[in-house]
């Protein structure tokens, strides 16, 4: 699995402790969020579980150290349509990106459905997440990568 934009480390150390048969790459661009994930991680004991990945996803460096995921993650990293660009590249054919996007969730999915298609996204749908347990919901765009995907040319 891969996190973009992991940030704090949400929600990828929190799904590396509750999915310890997991291997997550969190990738981040920015130094101080590294190290603080670096940091996390060690004292969390998730060396070998977790690895830290400075770079932005869309970077050449990164889709060929992390890519061809399973899974990619992301929170509200960008709107739909660049974030779909960023991520298909890491994912294997048929993985899947979960976004969380929040409220905004529905009407950016309408709004970019288009060029995510033209990107190789497939079956692009909403879903509320944690609905009876946490209050409110968390939604989520999910989008499967297609055969015909396109590979991004990294900077």
């Amino acid at each position: 699995m891969v996190d973009v934009g992991s940030g704090a480390g949400l929600p990828g150390l929190v799904l590396a402790i509750a999915r310890p048969d997991l291997r997550i790459d969190l990738v981040e661009p920015l130094a101080r969020r590294v190290q603080f994930l670096t940091e996390a991680v060690s004292l969390l004991g998730l060396d070998g579980q977790v690895r830290v990945v400075r770079g932005r996803a869309e970077e050449r460096q990164v889709i060929d150290m992390v890519g061809q995921s399973s899974w990619v993650t992301a929170r509200a990293v960008a709107p739909l349509d660049r974030l779909v660009g960023w991520c298909l590249p890491l994912l294997s054919l048929g993985g899947k990106i979960v976004a969380l996007k929040g409220s905004q969730a529905e009407s950016e999915l309408v709004e970019h459905r288009q060029t995510v298609g033209k990107l190789g996204g497939i079956n692009p749908r909403v879903v509320q997440c944690g609905v009876g347990v946490v209050e409110p919901p968390v939604t989520v765009v999910v989008i499967e990568r297609g055969p015909a995907a396109r590979r991004v040319k990294g900077k």
